[in-house]
This record gives structure tokens, sequence and C-alpha cells, in this order.
């Protein structure tokens, strides 16, 4: 896992601007550092050595006219290895990558098995390619400029070519989502690469590409079958996962996904972040399922930091506002992973992949009823009640927005200052464009869950929140072949209408393989207490919401009560805007 940067076409004025790039991604990549440079391009990394650490595997790595600079991992680079003539100088995937680049262009992305964003440039040709995996787990930002484009992991490294103006559109889109949706970011010309897209750039001309879908496996009916299919091929996919020259662990929690991820890796080591709060606390099972599996298991019991310490972190971690408030427990059980190893598996995907997430089931199929219609424009909007009943009045694609964001789309529309509100804003268009009802239930869920929340909101806390400790997190359940296999199967082997849960397949694998009861818990996540930080201290959220007011960005005096998760949103939004927005407030 690393950090990668690149300025081609026109030379910025300043020289030294790629090396301000490069440096502030150390976090990435601690363990080296390099720029190459030319009339035509600057490309930078920084490297945090996984596979050969030898001097062998630096980067940017230069094959003829061809110039790398990658971060990521390629599971299969031995075979492919075998397949691409060398020499090679190295035992590293980011050689074997460069081999095949040179071999198949563009071509090449359909046979890396892996996680990866990376960026080729061709000095003879004068042309750049950049891409990222199928399914953004690795992430890459690009800002176009005139005469040139410039590219990085973060967005912070992108703003030394100079200021950026701030996108109001973009903001209103973060307080609807939580998040900023792919391809926006919180700055006008500076752009997310959407996940499973490449782009070419070459004298000015810039082009975007998809690559994949998960659409297109063979369809699974067959219970047995299934079960069979996907032992084995979670058997060697999570192995594959292992790959490393340096220790592994894996990240466990009390939910399915991770503990079937561990009960495949032999000698496992474990981690666990507990917390003292009743109620909340998932050490306890994720102990039992250590100890049944003879894992060496390390566990912290944490005291979770107070609201202003654990906003001032995400402020510090992500280069744009992100209104998911687990991103503090991601943050903080790297930290302590990263004390032993330099590489962790997790278990993220499995609610995407399997139709785990509670918006599957009856909440989502049902209709609305009369009652609900009629009861929902009497509440007050901007309040927990009223979100509640509005997203039950909701139907189809409305009513999956209501369940994903911090503020429904009739709360944010309400909620928006006169600056904000000003422009006409189609609050689902980013969602409605990977909407496909032509798709059964399960899949039309899957495939918007894997387009929009996945690679802007699950993917992103876990790669920036991890990162930050330069620790190198793997999905293995976010495997694409994995995901393609699991998006054909029929859709009763994912979801049990009976018991009106999800994960089916994952179950009966590992009913047997588990501690006797764990399947049967409900499903919880590290939650912060939020709401019980606010009411000890007020003055933190009212001297945000007075900011935002008097920005014209929200309508204070709108709201009547707040879900935890709408306060951090507005919270991080007013800090973020502090720290990075010298006029605001």
């Amino acid at each position: 896992m690393c950090g990668i940067a690149g300025i081609v076409g026109r030379p910025p004025e300043d020289p030294t601007c790629i090396d301000r790039m490069v440096d502030i991604l150390r976090h990435r990549g601690p363990d080296d550092r390099g720029v190459w440079r030319s009339g035509n391009a600057h490309i930078g990394h920084r490297r945090l050595s996984i596979l050969d650490l030898s001097e062998a595997g630096r980067q940017p790595m230069v094959l003829g006219d061809l110039v790398l600079t990658y971060n990521g991992e390629i599971y299969n680079f031995q075979e492919l290895r075998r397949r691409f003539e060398g020499p090679y100088q190295s035992n590293t995937d980011s050689e074997v990558l460069l081999h095949a680049y040179r071999g198949l262009g563009p071509d090449c992305l359909h046979e890396l098995n892996g996680m990866f964003a990376f960026a080729v440039w061709d000095e003879a040709e004068r042309r750049l390619f950049a891409a990222r995996d199928r399914l953004g787990i690795k992430p890459l930002y690009y800002r176009p400029f005139e005469g040139g484009l410039a590219f990085a992991s973060e967005i912070l490294p992108l703003l030394e070519l100079g200021p950026a103006e701030l996108d109001d559109e973009a903001l209103t889109e973060y307080l609807n989502w939580g998040w900023v949706p792919t391809p926006k970011t919180p700055w006008r010309g500076v752009y997310k690469l959407p996940a499973g897209e490449y782009l070419t750039w070459q004298d000015g001309d810039l082009r975007l590409q998809h690559y994949w879908t998960p659409a297109g496996g063979e369809r699974t009916e067959d219970p047995d079958e299934a079960l069979q299919q996907l032992d084995d091929l979670l058997r060697r996919l999570v192995t594959e996962h292992t790959l490393a020259d340096v220790p592994v662990g894996i990240f466990l929690s009390g939910g399915v996904d991770s503990a079937t991820v561990t009960s495949y890796v032999e000698n496992a080591r474990t981690y666990t972040l507990g917390q003292p709060q009743r109620g909340r606390d998932e050490a306890p099972a994720a102990r039992r399922v250590a100890e049944h599996l003879g894992t060496e298991h390390h566990e912290e019991i944490v005291d979770l930091p107070e609201l202003d310490q654990a906003v001032d972190t995400i402020i510090e971690t992500f280069g744009e506002p992100f209104g998911d408030s687990a991103a503090v427990s991601v943050w903080m059980v790297s930290r302590m992973a990263r004390r032993h190893v330099t590489v962790a598996l997790s278990g993220e995907g499995g609610d995407e992949a399997f139709c785990g997430y509670r918006w599957y089931g009856r909440a989502m199929r049902e209709g609305s009823s009369l009652l609900h219609r009629l009861v929902a424009p009497l509440t007050p909007m901007i309040s927990r009640t009223g979100r509640s009943m509005r997203r039950r009045a909701a139907e189809g694609l409305e009513r999956w927005a209501a369940f994903v964001g911090p503020f429904s789309p009739w709360q944010t529309r309400s909620l928006l200052g006169e600056r904000l509100a000003a422009a006409e804003h189609d609050f689902l268009a980013f969602a409605r464009h990977h909407w496909r009802p032509e798709l059964e239930f399960e899949q039309r869920l899957q495939w918007i869950d894997m387009h929009t929340y996945l690679p802007d909101g699950l993917l992103t806390k876990v790669d920036r929140a991890s990162m930050a400790h330069s620790l190198e997190v793997r999905p293995p359940l976010l495997d694409h072949r994995l995901v393609e296999w699991a998006f054909a199967c029929a859709p009763g082997l994912k979801w049990n209408p009976t018991t009106d849960q999800g994960k089916h397949l994952l179950r009966c694998l590992m009913r047997d393989r588990l501690p006797p009861g764990h399947l049967d818990r409900p499903k919880r996540g590290f939650n912060l207490a939020i709401r019980d930080w606010s009411k000890k201290q007020p003055d933190i959220l009212q001297s945000a919401l007075r900011r935002l007011d008097r920005e014209g960005l929200i309508r204070s005096r709108r709201i009547v009560s707040l879900t935890h998760e709408q306060i951090w949103t507005l919270v991080v939004l007013d800090r973020w805007l502090t720290r990075h927005v010298p006029s605001y407030g």
C-alpha cells in the first residue's frame, strides 16, 4: 500500500510542487520516497513496503519510456509474471504490473486480481494512463488544469497546485448522503475517478472509460451447490489475500463477515476494539470467536474520545467532510493493529455481496401505507420522528435514499440555507443514475450499493482511517470474483424471507464453524454516543449550527431534534470548513 501523485503536461511553475505533494502522503508510505522528473511529467511515490522489501521495489518504476507509480496489491502477480517476459529486477507486483501494461495496455486491467490505483506515464507518447480497481477499494483523485493534469491518492496534495473554489453543490450532496458522491469533491475542478474506470490524458484530451460491471456471472440456484462453490471460493481467495512479506492480522468484530474471513486463515492473529459501554461492546463476542477458532487474539478496551477530539481526528484524517462516525473506531483499531502488523484483513463487503443491510428486508419491500402518507406531513421535518415517518411514507429509490443518508432528501431540502437553496437541485440524481428497476429486487439494491455507498462511504472510511497509521487493509469479500459470483446467486440464497435476514448463504456456511448462538446475535456496530456527547457539551453543536446558519448553508431554526449521525454530519462540516476555508465563520 502506498501513496501516488503526479503532474503531467505543462510543468508547474514551482518545480518543488511534486515534492510537497509526495510529502503530504507520507502516512500512506513511510518506508521510502521517490520522484521521477522530465520536461513533460513529474511522477511521485510514497512506499509502504509489503512485497520484496529491498531497494529493487522502489518507485516510480521505469521500463523503457514507461514510468509507473502504483498503490495496491495484485494477488495473481506470480501467475502474470510467468506470462509476461522480463527481465525482472525485483519480486514485486509493481514490476509485473508495469510489464503487463507494456504488453496489453488498458486491457491489462481485466487480468488483475486485486485492489489498486496506479498511473503509467508514457514519455514517448506524452500520454498518461491511470486506473482504479473494480470496486473502488483504493482511491484516486485528479485535477485538470490548462495544459496539464495532476493526480494523487488523496485530495490535499492536489491543492498544492493552487487554491480551488468551494463547490456549494457538493456541500448540498454531503448533507444528503454524508459524503460527497463521485465524481465530485468539495472543490470545483477536483474529481474522484469512479471505481472500475480508467482515464487517459494526452495533449489536453482527457477521456474516462468504464471497464467492469458486477453483472454477467453464471446463475447459481441450488443451495448445496452454492455452499460448496462459496466454500471453495473463500478458501482460495482469503488465502490469496494473506500474500505478504510482512506480518498480517485480521480485524475481528462480533459479526459474521470478519468471523468468516478469520475461519479461513491458519494461525490467524486477530484484533478487536472494545468499549466500556454496556450494550455497545462487541469484544466479548469477538473473544468467543477467537477462542473457538484458536487465533492469537489481541484486544484493547478503549475510552472513547470526547466529541471535540473525535471530530478533530476525522478532520485530520480525511481531506473532505465525511459524515460516518464509525470512521473513529476504524481509526482506533487500525492504530492498535499497526503496533503488531503491517497488513490487516477485514470483513468489508459482506453486506453488499450477500444482502446484509436492513433495507434488503421487509422495511424496504413493503409499500407505504395511507396512514404514513397522511401523518408524515404533520410531523416536524427536521426531527427524528419526521425522518422515520417520511421514510415509511416513501417507496423505491426515495426510501432507499432515506435509509442510506443522514438526512433524507426531504429533510435536506428543508434544511438548506439561502446560499445552498438558491440553486435548483435534484437530490436523487446521483442515486437515480445507478438505480436499475429492471433488475430483481435484491440485485437492484446490490447494484446501487456497490456503485454509491460502498466506494464513497464504506471504502473511503476504511482507506483513510487505516492509512492514517500506514496500515494496509484488504477486504477478501470484495474480491471481484466473489462479488460477481454472489451477484448472480438466486435471491433466496442471499436473503431469507422467513427470518427477514440477509447473508443467508454465509450463515448456512458458518453455522457449525462458529460458537453456538453467535449467528443469532443482533447486528451491531461500534457506535459512538454522539447524542450523549452533545448533551454534555451542547456548545459544540450549537456554535456549529450558528456558523452554518450565518453562512447560509442551513436554516438552524427548522431543526427540532437530530439523530446522532445528523449531529456528527453537521459538526464535521462546520469543523472542516473552519479548517480549510479561511473566509468561513
